[in-house]
């Protein structure tokens, strides 16, 4: 059974995958290796695994629609993780296309092709930034988040409702992790 792990050079995913290899899994891991964080950081990251026999890395960006079709159709995964995605509340107030372009029309891309190739389960990194203008402590899953203050936060709140619709109309099963500030050594 082969996994997809997107965002696979990032912080969360390097990691991922480095624990996924470890049980026997085969991966294919996918980063657009955009500068938004230092590509040194990536390629260190992605070194760690890259030599693995059971990992195959392509460079791609999820927007790219024709390139997400090729590869759900030559690597036929079952699962997919997605760790991908434009980050940064900041910067979103100043590049908000890049938010649509990746975190929308991407996971639009990523969507179509756990839903085309039959994909098992879909894992995929939400943000505790979709709690935008909720004053209620400590947030909760069960809370309204329909006011986000940013277009990070818009675009992850749109991740979540459209990985809904996919799961009710084409009965993907789907996880959100909503993660607060990550960071660590790598």
């Amino acid at each position: 059974m082969t996994i997809l792990v997107t965002g696979a050079a990032g912080f969360i995913g390097s990691e991922l995958c480095m624990r996924l290899l470890e049980r026997g899994e085969v991966l294919v891991g996918l980063d657009n290796h955009n500068d938004y964080y230092d590509p040194a950081l990536k390629e260190a990251r992605l070194a760690r695994h890259l030599a693995h026999p059971n990992y195959t890395h392509v460079r791609l960006d999820l927007a790219d629609r024709t390139g997400m079709e090729e590869l759900f159709a030559k690597y036929k995964p079952k699962r997919v993780v997605n760790l991908a995605a434009q980050a940064g509340v900041r910067h979103s107030i100043d590049n908000p296309l890049a938010y649509i372009d990746s975190n929308v029309l991407g996971f639009a891309h990523l969507l179509e092709g756990c839903r085309n190739q039959g994909v098992e389960h879909l894992v995929y990194a939400s943000s505790s930034s979709v709690y935008g203008a909720n004053k209620t402590m400590p947030f909760s899953v069960h809370h309204n988040v329909d006011r986000p203050l940013s277009m990070y936060a818009a675009s992850k709140k749109s991740n979540e409702l459209m990985a809904h619709a996919y799961s009710h109309l084409y009965g993907l099963p789907t996880t959100a992790l909503r993660f607060f500030t990550v960071y660590g050594p790598l």
